[in-house]
């Protein structure tokens, strides 16, 4: 049985107010589970991105490695490789990579 013939049988059967509650429990159930942990995530990137430097090395949506060389309006210009500079929209920049500790 899945969820939404139970809560099919529980709206047409009783009292109306078990099935609303159900489907007001559901909802709470969905944003505690769903919808909470999206937003704390995506405030968490958005902090990230406000955050970052020129000199810091990031890590772009497609995978792609690199140094940030230029900070726009809109996008980044990071060199991916020696003389090698690629323009990025801001919303692709996906995480800032950390340096390893184990060299110190």
């Amino acid at each position: 049985m899945n969820l939404l013939s139970i809560l099919l049988q529980a709206t047409t059967g009783g009292s109306g107010w078990s099935g609303m509650i159900m489907i007001v429990l559901l909802f709470v159930i969905m944003y505690f589970f769903m919808i909470r942990p999206q937003q704390k995530q995506r405030k968490e990137v958005e902090k990230q991105r406000a955050g970052l430097r020129t000199g810091d090395k990031v890590i772009t949506a497609g995978g792609v490695h690199g140094k940030l060389k230029e900070i726009n309006d809109t996008n980044y210009v990071i060199e991916i490789a020696e003389g090698v500079k690629i323009k990025i929209d801001k919303a692709s920049v996906f995480a800032v990579r950390e340096e390893s500790q184990s060299n110190k």
